[in-house]
């Protein structure tokens, strides 16, 4: 459906827009997605004001943007007195938004799963309430691949697929499809506000690459592995396929479903489909079937030897992901991708090469102490 549902902001566009356009609040406006979302907003002239909340808010000064500190997941649940403080001031901070942008997301500490549920999944529930509170017309959310059930070999899934999760003992999965239906449980309650689903694949770009080789590599990862020709051999395990997409690409289509009265979910992602013989081409390697036993072995024994911070059953959930057909973003909001695949990928590589980053803390390209750092912080043990 493309139509706005009945107060879904489509009435409050106007007005904003005369007022000197609209108020975008972005959640998590410092990591990967929300540093491009907080640009492509900036730049619209349609967007009055962007107020980027974060834990920490950093000093760079984008275009019409303000900040502002919150932890949405400070506290437990329930009559928790920090949760409760924590509600009321996004309440505060979300009064007079036509949007909210919900971008935050914890991915460590893998090792300690109650931590990464007390954001993802309780702080989105303080988010919605939040919301509903302070009578914002319309949310943007920031769901994944990761969501969905495990797909059919032979053909994409559009977004009336399941979202069960790829893998329910993956903390990542299983938040991602336990806060799909909090939002199920939203709409019914709330049936004037907007809700957007977005669903990416994988998001790169050249400033997010040494955070990710911290959240996903670790520490032990040798920086020349990410040069042309340094990896001999790419792994042809069965399942591996993947798609992915350039971040600022992402951010454009966050933009469009501010601006435009579209509900619903969408999936994000450019082509090609990224399998063992695509990632060897752009790493000059070469594709070598393995069986899948003896890497899963591996990559179980790097996670309990604290080398990687990626526990394996995130390997099983890659490996089960479906593919996602992204017509309907072509056809509501009018998006589509200016990079491809490989040129996503090309700029992570490229970025872990420069030890690339942005001036926020998640993307600060050295953490303070270095690797060294990481590795007393238990490798996967600590946000």
């Amino acid at each position: 459906m493309t139509g706005a549902p009945a107060g879904s902001g489509a009435g409050r566009d106007a007005d904003s827009r005369a007022g000197g356009g609209l108020r975008v609040v972005v959640l998590g406006a410092t990591g990967n997605v929300g540093t491009s979302v907080v640009r492509a907003l900036g730049d619209d002239p349609h967007v009055g004001s962007v107020l980027g909340v974060a834990r920490r808010t950093p000093l760079w000064t984008p275009p019409k943007t303000e900040w502002a500190s919150a932890d949405i997941g400070a506290g437990g649940d329930g009559e928790d007195p920090a949760g409760r403080a924590a509600e009321e001031r996004l309440t505060d901070l979300f009064r007079g938004a036509d949007a909210v942008v919900h971008l935050a997301w914890l991915i460590q500490p893998t090792r300690d799963p109650l931590v990464t549920w007390r954001t993802n999944v309780l702080g989105t529930a303080r988010v919605l309430r939040a919301m509903a509170a302070a009578e914002v017309p319309a949310l943007v959310y920031a769901s994944s691949v990761g969501a969905y059930s495990p797909g059919p070999v032979h053909r994409a899934v559009d977004e009336t697929w399941p979202t069960h999760g790829g893998r329910p003992d993956a903390a990542y999965c299983r938040e991602k499809a336990y806060v799909e239906r909090l939002l199920d449980g939203f709409e019914r309650d709330h049936p004037r506000v907007r809700v957007v689903r977005m669903r990416p694949g994988f998001l790169f770009k050249r400033e997010a690459a040494s955070e990710q080789r911290r959240l996903f590599a670790g520490p032990f990862l040798p920086q020349r592995l990410a040069g042309l020709g340094a990896v001999p051999a790419v792994p042809a395990l069965p399942g591996m396929r993947f798609q992915v997409l350039h971040t600022d690409d992402a951010a454009e289509a966050y933009r469009l479903a501010v601006l435009k009265p579209v509900h619903g979910a969408f999936n994000l992602a450019a082509g090609p489909v990224v399998d063992a013989s695509v990632l060897a081409d752009v790493l000059g390697a070469r594709a070598v079937r393995m069986p899948l036993g003896p890497v899963r072995a591996a990559a179980g024994l790097a996670w309990r030897l604290r080398l990687v911070p990626s526990p394996p059953e995130l390997l099983d959930a890659f490996l089960r992901l479906p593919v996602m057909d992204c017509a309907r973003a072509a056809e509501e909001l009018g998006w589509r991708p200016r990079r491809s695949a490989q040129e996503a990928l090309r700029e992570l590589l490229r970025g872990m090469r420069e030890v690339a980053g942005a001036p926020t803390a998640p993307l600060a390209p050295v953490v303070e102490g270095g690797r060294r750092h990481e590795i007393a912080t238990g490798v996967g043990g600590r946000p």
